[in-house]
C-alpha cells in the first residue's frame, strides 16, 4: 500500500494542533476567578502561518483570529470571511493611517489606536463606511521608545479625547508588556487605567503569560505559538 506522507502529514498538524487549542483553552479557564462567569476571548494570532494551520484551526472550531498586517490578512482572510459568518478579525499589529480605509473594511475589532491622527482616520472612515467597530487604546506600558502606543500618563486624555472629538467606540485597553520585565506589574497598571476610565475589556497576555494575564483580568488573549507552533519566517 502506498502512504501518501503529505497527507499523513496534514493529518497530524491539524490533530496536533487542536490538541494545543484545546490545551490553551483549558489553561484559561482554569486561570480565571471563580466569580467569573464568562471566559476571555481567545485571539488566535495567525499572522505568518502557513495556510493548512489556519484551517486546521478554523476545523477545530476557532473563530477568532489576530492579524498584524493588513495587506497580509486581506490575502489570508478576504475569500473566508464568507465561508465563516461568525469569523472575527482583530487588528494588532501597527497601523499606519493610509491603509485605516482598508482596516476599517476587513476587521472587526481594532486593538491598536495609539495616536490622534490614527483616531480621525479611523473615525473619517467609519463614518464613510458605516462601520462603527469596537476600539482599543493601545498602552505602551513600558514607555518603549521602539514600541506604538500611548504613555500611561497620556492615556486619560487620549481615552477622551477618542471618545469625544473621535467618536470612536473605546472598549478596552491593549498592552504589549517589554520582553525582559515581568509582565504581572503591566497588567496590573493596564487594570488600573482601564477601571479608572470606564472600560470593560482588557487586552493583554501572549502565549508566554496569558494565564497570568486573565489572573490580571484579561478580557481576551492573543496566543499564537502556543497554538500554531513556530512561524514562517
Amino acid at each position: 500500500m502506498i502512504v501518501n506522507s503529505a497527507e499523513n502529514a496534514s493529518t497530524l498538524a491539524t490533530t496536533n494542533l487542536a490538541a494545543n487549542l484545546a490545551d490553551v483553552r483549558n489553561r484559561i479557564a482554569n486561570a480565571r476567578s471563580s466569580n467569573e462567569l464568562q471566559l476571555p476571548t481567545l485571539v488566535a494570532v495567525s499572522k505568518r502561518q502557513p495556510h493548512d494551520r489556519i484551517e486546521a484551526a478554523l476545523a477545530a472550531g476557532q473563530r477568532v483570529f489576530g492579524e498584524n498586517r493588513v495587506k497580509e490578512a486581506q490575502v489570508r482572510w478576504a475569500s473566508r470571511c464568507g465561508l465563516y459568518p461568525d469569523l472575527r478579525l482583530h487588528l494588532i499589529g501597527p497601523l499606519q493611517t493610509n491603509k485605516a480605509a482598508d482596516a476599517v473594511a476587513l476587521f472587526d475589532v481594532i486593538e491598536v489606536v495609539d495616536r490622534p491622527k490614527l483616531a480621525r482616520s479611523l473615525s473619517t472612515e467609519m463614518v464613510r463606511q458605516g462601520r462603527r467597530l469596537p476600539c482599543y487604546v493601545q498602552v505602551n506600558t513600558g514607555e518603549e521608545d521602539q514600541k506604538s502606543g500611548i504613555r500611561p500618563k497620556e492615556a486619560d486624555d487620549f481615552i477622551n479625547f477618542c471618545q469625544n472629538e473621535c467618536d470612536l467606540d473605546i472598549v478596552g485597553l491593549m498592552c504589549i508588556p517589554p520582553v525582559d520585565e515581568e509582565p504581572a506589574m503591566h497588567f496590573a497598571l493596564l487594570r488600573t487605567i482601564a477601571e479608572r476610565n470606564i472600560l470593560p475589556c482588557l487586552s493583554m497576555g501572549m502565549s508566554g503569560d496569558y494565564e497570568e494575564a486573565v489572573r490580571f483580568g484579561a478580557t481576551s488573549v492573543r496566543v499564537g505559538s502556543a497554538i500554531f507552533g513556530s512561524r514562517e519566517t
